[in-house]
């Protein structure tokens, strides 16, 4: 019988990043995310609404503000921004928003990235060997994890990194006209032979990859060196530095005027400053002095004779998959159903989805909105990104749904008619 994956006796239930690590990389099977071949995607229907920058800008006026509060010392000129958002419903009957660039690869990359990361969610999903391990896990293991992550369960910590892979892959395709790669397939691939899904992984932080993907921006820009492969350029890698240490420094500051200042305990501290540390989640705040994010799937293991990280194993397998999908799918653009009318609150109306709702931090954000506009919420689901609010009136729904846009969330008020699919060769 395999023994019970525990932490190092040094570990304790506060942050402890390579604790956490290990526990990942020892319940992760060799072949966790050897998914299966996907089955056939065809024709893909979605509809898309040009965004509009403000005036002698490149920005909308969403992008700006975040920008502005949230992103400094980051200038404007260092980030791209989508020219469209666009909306479909994917093999799982799942809503998605995304966001592309008509003259780079356009809408294939969103929509072949979330299929990839649906199949090798099906893998996961049906380990039963990744399911035995989770269920020896000691109590000091959990800890650990629920000291370190946003996700505590295993399963949603590997769901969780699986999106973040994708949505690190579409986010890029704003940018594909910086590099000589003119298929998506080509340009994955690229990303993964260049390193760039490790800068993510090493050099962003969570908030700033997640909040940025939802608002269509990437602040980054590529070089192209002598051997073809891409890199961030020298700015591009200064500015994720100088963002990441103010972030930080933000939450250390938050956290320090609670537990010193106030004398609250840290899970006190974390409740009545929720608001304050949002942006930047718990755990920057938690953060040893002098260290500083890194995602766990990228810190390097031993295994066996060689130093790997789980990062490796997700990466391969979603460029795998999202190339074979990329090749069988057509994304067809369709017009947009008109908006319903503004008659009383049907109880149909008391139901929405938030198609880029994509971890527990996400579902606390959303949460906490309604509520702080009186709104009580009945249910939020994460697989199906399906939110249930006893909205007042009409009027309510609207202004509640522009609170969510305001925090980076594009709610879509009915469910998307299902993808009308098509066979392709």
């Amino acid at each position: 019988m395999t023994p019970e994956i525990s932490a190092s006796t040094e570990a304790t239930t506060h942050y402890d990043r390579r604790a956490a690590a290990r526990i990942l990389a020892e319940l992760a099977p060799a072949d966790l995310f050897a998914a299966r071949r996907p089955g056939p995607v065809g024709r893909v229907e979605y509809t898309a609404t040009e965004l509009r920058a403000e005036p002698d800008s490149h920005l909308t006026f969403s992008q700006r503000l975040y920008l502005e509060r949230f992103m400094r010392p980051c200038p404007a000129d260092e980030v791209t921004s989508a020219t469209h958002r666009m909306t479909w419903v994917d093999s799982a009957g799942i809503p998605n928003t995304g966001f592309y660039r008509a003259d780079a690869l356009g809408p294939l990359v969103p929509v072949a990235a979330r299929e990839a990361v649906l199949t090798l969610w099906r893998s996961i999903d049906e380990d039963q060997d990744l399911a035995d391990r989770i269920s020896r896990l000691d109590l000091t293991a959990h800890a650990v994890l629920a000291g370190t992550t946003t996700d505590h369960e295993p399963i949603d910590i590997f769901r969780v990194g699986v999106e973040s892979a994708g949505r690190a892959l579409a986010q890029h395709a704003l940018i594909a006209q910086q590099t000589e790669y003119r298929t998506a397939g080509e340009f994955a691939c690229g990303l993964r032979d260049s390193g760039i899904f490790t800068a993510v992984a090493t050099r962003w932080f969570w908030e700033l990859q997640a909040s940025t993907y939802r608002r269509g921006m990437i602040p980054v820009t590529l070089r192209t060196e002598p051997d073809g492969t891409v890199r961030y350029s020298s700015q591009s890698v200064a500015t994720l530095r100088a963002m990441k240490e103010a972030t930080v420094a933000d939450a250390h500051r938050v956290m320090d005027r609670a537990t010193t200042g106030e004398g609250l305990s840290v899970p006190e501290a974390i409740a009545r400053y929720h608001d304050d540390l949002d942006l930047i989640s718990r755990q920057y705040a938690l953060l040893p002095a002098g260290e500083h994010p890194i995602c766990l799937a990228a810190v390097t293991h031993r295994d066996g004779t060689t130093n790997s990280t789980l990062l490796s194993g997700v990466v391969d397998r979603l460029v795998e998959t999202f190339t074979d999908i990329a090749e069988r799918c057509e994304p067809v653009a369709v017009a947009a159903r008109p908006a319903s009318g503004t008659g009383p609150a049907a109880a149909e109306d008391q139901t929405f989805y938030v198609p880029d709702m994509t971890c527990k931090h996400c579902v606390r954000t959303i949460g906490g909105v309604l509520e702080s506009m009186d709104i009580r919420v009945m249910d939020i689901d994460l697989d199906s990104k399906r939110v249930v609010a006893e909205f007042r009136s009409p009027r309510n729904r609207d202004r509640a749904f522009e609170a969510l846009r305001d925090g980076g969330y594009n709610p879509v008020g009915e469910r998307p008619d299902p993808i009308r699919r098509g066979s392709r060769g």
